[in-house]
């Protein structure tokens, strides 16, 4: 791992932070990949050569948008954002500044590496402090700036460790008190050089009654032997709502891994969107934890995994405090000779009294030839709770089918119009239609029908 240790030498940075990269490495490096063997990573299995990895390479900046990645010109074309970020690899290459009225209020949104040197004090207090590299997943968390407890299972650590230790760049969001962001800030993530690596980081805090939301987009061409690996950590203080959003797209020969986290104080709300449609291999765990009485977490999610594409959630719903609130719902699609994995825990603590918790995952099979795991859970161990599991898998309507096709509709369209239906509950939550629009077209794309 030398060449790890000399990246990690040339990332700069303050001295806390130097040590926690190097931490972060040395955890990396005493760890096994995760293996089958492992619970939680029973039905995937990521096969790679670190001494074989290496960075993406530096991206300039660019002053005008027609020098930016096809997709991403049209995303920025159909989609109302406040403020954005365009990183290559781990290079910003375009950015639009926050209205002065925001920055008036005190909200700093900008680049992770910019607001370790401009905002510092801010960024040392929360950095690592959601997604620590050693936390497991099913382990309470310590609150923001404290020390969090070992991992019982180290292979879980191994690629949230080396996120730690090399990330090289990412969002940073910090909403004062009081304050209240209408427009979505937005950071588009693009990738142009295969076989190699890119680690990067979003840090999103919402103070006190603060209130934002964050779309995160990933695209790319197809780029084969490429990783991305990723940490999102979300803070939302007392009263606050974040409404985070991630929208997963890919090219071929990616394999893409994340773990995001939100620690969810009292009264608050977190609002989360995963969704999953490009890469090869992607692994996303998305967890949630419930610190304070009265704290709300929605977790929703959709993938749509076709060809040979495997997708893996790994989710968590943790409730550490009583009358907390939690609703996860998670549509996957499956076609060709894809696989969909699903493993969902709900947890309860002890004092976790009046907890309201469900889950629900439900996928759709377009293929005879595709395969889906679902493994959801309950660990309870509060008596005065309300706490509710399943999970569907089923074919395609053949009835509704044959309704539309027997009115003329051509069976690529009849197949999108009605995956497009199944989907439509997780959607309708969403209150961002240019981003529902988006995710529809790629839908399309998917079945065949754009």
């Amino acid at each position: 791992m030398t060449k790890f240790t000399e990246q990690l030498s040339q990332s700069g940075g303050p001295a806390w932070l130097t040590a926690k990269r190097q931490e972060s490495l040395d955890l990396f490096t005493s760890l096994e990949v995760p293996q089958e063997s492992v619970e939680a990573w029973k039905y995937t299995r990521i096969d790679v050569d670190f001494d074989q990895l290496r960075p993406h390479g530096k991206r300039e900046a660019v002053t005008d948008t027609a020098r930016l990645p096809t997709s991403v010109q049209k995303r920025l074309g159909s989609t109302d954002v406040g403020a954005f970020l365009v990183l290559d690899g781990p290079d910003v290459v375009y950015r639009t500044e926050l209205p002065a009225e925001l920055r008036d209020q005190g909200v700093i949104f900008t680049d992770l590496k910019t607001a370790v040197e401009q905002h510092a004090d801010k960024v040392q207090q929360y950095l690592y402090s959601v997604v620590p590299a050693e936390v497991p997943d099913d382990t309470t968390i310590a609150a923001p700036g404290t020390t969090p407890s070992k991992s019982p299972d180290p292979s879980e650590g191994k690629f949230s460790a080396l996120a730690a230790a090399l990330w090289t760049n990412g969002a940073f969001v910090y909403v004062p008190r009081g304050v209240e962001v209408e427009l979505p800030l937005g950071s588009f993530r693009v990738m142009s050089e295969a076989g190699t690596y890119t680690a990067t980081r979003t840090l999103v805090v919402c103070e006190e009654n603060a209130q934002v939301t964050f779309i995160d987009e990933q695209d790319s061409e197809e780029l084969p032997g490429t990783y991305a690996i990723g940490a999102v950590e979300l803070v939302v203080k007392t009263g606050a709502r974040l409404r985070y959003v991630s929208i997963q797209n890919w090219g071929k020969g990616v394999t893409h891994i994340q773990r995001q986290r939100g620690d969810v104080e009292k009264d608050a709300t977190l609002n989360s969107l995963v969704v999953t449609m490009g890469g090869t291999l992607s692994r996303t765990e998305m967890q949630s934890y419930l610190r304070g009485q009265g704290a709300d977490s929605e977790m929703l999610a959709l993938y749509f995994a076709s060809e040979d594409q495997h997708f893996d959630h790994y989710t968590l719903q943790h409730h550490a405090a009583a009358h907390a609130h939690s609703d996860l719902l998670y549509k996957g699609v499956n076609s060709d000779e894809s696989v969909g994995v699903f493993s969902g825990m709900i947890k309860v603590d002890l004092n976790a009294q009046k907890t309201d918790a469900y889950q629900k995952h439900r996928t759709l099979m377009l293929s005879s030839e595709a395969r889906n795991f679902s493994v959801p859970q309950l660990e309870i161990n509060a008596n005065d709770v309300r706490c509710s599991h399943g999970s569907t898998t089923g074919p395609v309507n053949q009835e509704a089918l044959f309704f539309l096709r027997s009115r003329g509709i051509k069976k690529e369209l009849a197949e999108k119009m009605l995956v497009t239906a199944f989907l439509e509950d997780v959607l309708s939550r969403l209150p961002l239609q240019s981003v529902v629009k988006y995710i529809e077209g790629i839908i399309a794309e998917k079945v065949g029908a754009a």
